[in-house]
């Protein structure tokens, strides 16, 4: 028995060996893979621009808030998809569990990774250029998904995908909050949030309609993560056709652009209040200094510390519990069929859209604080009581009130936390550090979506498969997040981005 024992875990430590291993060549391959092709894209844009090439066209400003959000569709349909395709992979593949466990998460690797990288060269080349490298690297790791051979392929095509999601996370919030005027720049940039629960219901569909389908001979996984190549192609068609961010215009001495961007999307005024925001954007780029890391904490230090506990914060009350593993929860928990458990996931879904749509309705009607600090009293009361309930009451019969309470958690999450974490990234940084600054934001989320996605089934199996305990633990995060709100997080509503940047300097 002893030896048994030993054996298997030799294997075990074996195979862990094995994955990391794997998984530091694939890092390698997807991290210089991405240098490559944002290396020779950037240097195409700007030989075709120098050859007098023009990509703006009169496009009115829904096409470009709603393509420059297209980043987020991808985010969430990338985020999403696998959790009906990692199965079939396992069984296609013979995989161990590690090795579709570490699937999963290898998209997290790459996104980690590619937020912390793409701010300092969307500071350098611009926000345009490089959503146009995440759209290709999009489209790279879509079809290395559909078309993997094996577990190193489908690892180094999810952490390319991983690149791509990381790099969206960090541009897409700056860009948006960029171009979107003060007085609607929240409902704009919600439209990231939007996104993404759109693409996670997408995700949810698609793995619907493609399950047991096992179309022109390729297995119906491949189509489920194939169909990503749609929306990637739209990012890069959306990219190439959107204009370049005024206040990176401004910042690299374009002054003559940037009033054409700003002329472009504000048709609602005349060009004398155009030129009034551009000469505010002038003021405030003069007194910039050079950006970079040394500079993020020498003079942004309070938006950074803002940023990091915001982002970690949105992640530590559990939302990617549901996302990832709620078919899980109620198979384990509860003992649902498995056809029954994606169904309440995608009724979860619904809620999670539709209370995002809300969230865009009013996010310019309430101030951010006090929307975040309603979202954190929704999901402590909601989880504390989910908690409470599972653990003195009759799991027989507490599977509809415990879907009930998840989605109040969920409303109260997709209102608040959900959208306004992604606004604020992109409102709080001075502007010569945006990018970088964002990319710090989104590793934040990204490492507090890791630990999430690492240890829920960890939690959920130590407290005997009831729900209760990890949604404690999720709560009490919940009840923290308030008084950090108090004392760390600027209130933005209404201000220009210069404004804020004012504010903040002097805290």
């Amino acid at each position: 028995m002893k030896g048994t024992t030993a054996m298997t875990t030799a294997n075990t430590t074996a195979a862990s060996t094995n994955v990391a291993a794997d998984a530091t060549e694939a890092l390698e391959n997807g991290a210089n893979a991405m240098t490559n092709i944002a290396t020779n894209t950037i240097e195409t844009i700007e030989a075709a621009e120098s050859r007098g090439f023009s990509s703006r066209f009169p496009l009115n400003s829904s096409f470009i808030f709603t393509f420059g959000a297209l980043g987020g569709m991808l985010f969430g349909f990338d985020t999403g998809i696998i959790s009906g395709a990692s199965p079939l992979i396992e069984s296609d593949f013979g995989l161990s569990v590690s090795q579709t466990g570490f699937i999963t998460s290898s998209v997290l690797i790459g996104s980690c990774a590619g937020a912390l990288s793409i701010g300092a060269l969307s500071d350098k080349f611009g926000r345009k250029k490089l959503l146009i490298v995440s759209a290709i690297l999009f489209l790279i790791g879509s079809g290395m998904c559909a078309t993997a051979t094996g577990f190193l392929m489908m690892v180094a095509a999810r952490i390319i995908l991983g690149l791509a999601v990381g790099a969206a996370s960090a541009l897409t919030p700056a860009y948006l909050a960029e171009l979107a005027p003060k007085e609607r720049r929240g409902s704009l940039s919600t439209l990231f949030q939007l996104m993404i629960t759109f693409g996670i219901l997408l995700a949810y569909a698609s793995n619907l309609g493609f399950l047991g389908h096992n179309l022109l001979g390729a297995r119906d996984w491949r189509w489920m993560l194939g169909s990503a190549l749609v929306p990637a192609a739209l990012l890069l068609i959306g990219g190439i056709m959107l204009p370049e961010s005024p206040r990176y215009l401004v910042n690299k001495g374009d002054e003559r652009n940037a009033f054409k961007v700003l002329t472009l999307i504000r048709k609602d005024v005349d060009q004398a209040q155009v030129q009034l925001e551009l000469d505010e954007i002038k003021a405030v780029a003069a007194q910039d200094t050079k950006g970079g890391v040394r500079e993020l904490f020498r003079i942004a230090r309070p938006a950074l510390i803002a940023a990091i506990g915001i982002m970690l914060f949105q992640q530590l009350v559990g939302i990617n519990s549901v996302i990832y593993f709620l078919p899980q929860v109620f198979i384990k928990g509860f003992g649902f069929p498995e056809a029954d458990a994606i169904w309440v996931s995608v009724g979860i879904g619904v809620v999670n859209f539709v209370s995002t749509i809300v969230a865009t309705m009013i996010m310019d009607k309430f101030p951010r604080k006090g929307m975040l600090i309603f979202g954190s009293i929704v999901m402590t009361v909601s989880l504390a009581i989910l908690a409470v309930m599972n653990f003195v009451g009759d799991v027989a019969v507490l599977a509809v009130p415990t879907m009930i309470l998840i989605a109040f958690y969920i409303l109260g999450f997709a209102i608040s936390w959900g959208p306004i974490a992604w606004v604020l990234i992109g409102e709080i940084f001075p502007l010569s550090v945006r990018g970088i600054g964002s990319s710090f934001g989104s590793a934040a989320n990204w490492l507090g979506n890791f630990i999430v996605s690492q240890f829920f089934l960890v939690l959920l199996d130590a407290f005997g498969n009831n729900v209760g305990g990890p949604f404690a633990i999720f709560g009490v995060f919940a009840a923290l997040s308030i008084p950090f709100v108090l004392r760390f997080v600027p209130e933005t509503k209404g201000k220009s981005l210069e404004e804020i940047e004012k504010e903040i300097s002097h805290r």
